[in-house]
């Protein structure tokens, strides 16, 4: 089996098994939760396929089964299953154990947050990784703040600063943190440069953005089925 598909498998197998808890009871929502990954995935693979082409970040043969799909290894097109359905685990198992959480920060912190980040993705928009994560990910929050308003914005925002530690272990496996060569790599001539162990930190924002536009649709889905 290979690196990259051992890495996916570990970071879903404890949320898998414990979808069946009799207190979380998560595969409920796995109609939701998948047709969200379905749609978060219409923009999230064009974009992987895209730079992947373009040689913006790449994998290491090593590391694969050799499988593609649409110019992606096999274990690339798992990752965007396996990771967004642990976090959306996480993201369920808080609203069950922890039905209130503290909402008023979210009123500065997403605006300010907003402006950093179109700061940084106007200011370089010769790197490509940099400006469409870093854009992208502050015209939705844009979206989710002033417009759409959703209630589950800041609790959303909590469990991604939660999942920050596994994020850190996953990803550094990932790009080379106690691996070598790393699985997946990056031209960083298309990104900042600045890395959290061997973790582009865009790789925060682009992970961010893929919870929060699996959220969105997940939660759309659930509130239509409680009507």
């Amino acid at each position: 089996m290979s690196t990259y598909l051992w890495i996916d498998l570990a970071s879903v197998v404890v949320p898998v098994a414990y979808s069946f808890h009799p207190r979380l009871r998560f595969q409920r929502n796995w109609p939701a939760l998948f047709a969200g990954i379905g749609i978060m995935m219409l923009v999230f693979i064009p974009w992987d396929v895209l730079f992947t082409t373009k040689a913006v970040w790449g994998f290491r043969q090593e590391h694969l089964s050799g499988l593609r799909l649409l110019h992606l290894p096999i274990e690339e097109w798992l990752f965007f299953v396996c990771i967004p359905f642990a976090c959306v685990f996480t993201y369920h198992a808080g609203v069950v154990q922890v039905p209130n959480v503290p909402t008023a920060w979210a009123r500065w912190v997403v605006p300010i947050l907003v402006g950093l980040l179109l700061i940084i993705g106007s200011t370089h928009p010769d790197r490509a990784y940099t400006a469409s994560t870093t854009l992208l990910l502050a015209i939705l929050l844009a979206l989710l703040h002033w417009w759409l308003r959703p209630i589950w914005l800041p609790r959303a925002l909590l469990t991604y600063g939660v999942l920050l530690f596994p994020f850190l272990i996953v990803n550094g496996l990932l790009t080379g943190t106690g691996i070598s060569p790393e699985v997946v790599w990056y031209d960083d001539q298309e990104n900042l440069g600045i890395r959290i162990l061997t973790i582009p930190i865009e790789d925060t924002a682009y992970g961010l953005l893929m919870f929060l536009m699996t959220v969105l649709p997940y939660e759309a889905l659930l509130a239509r089925r409680v009507q």
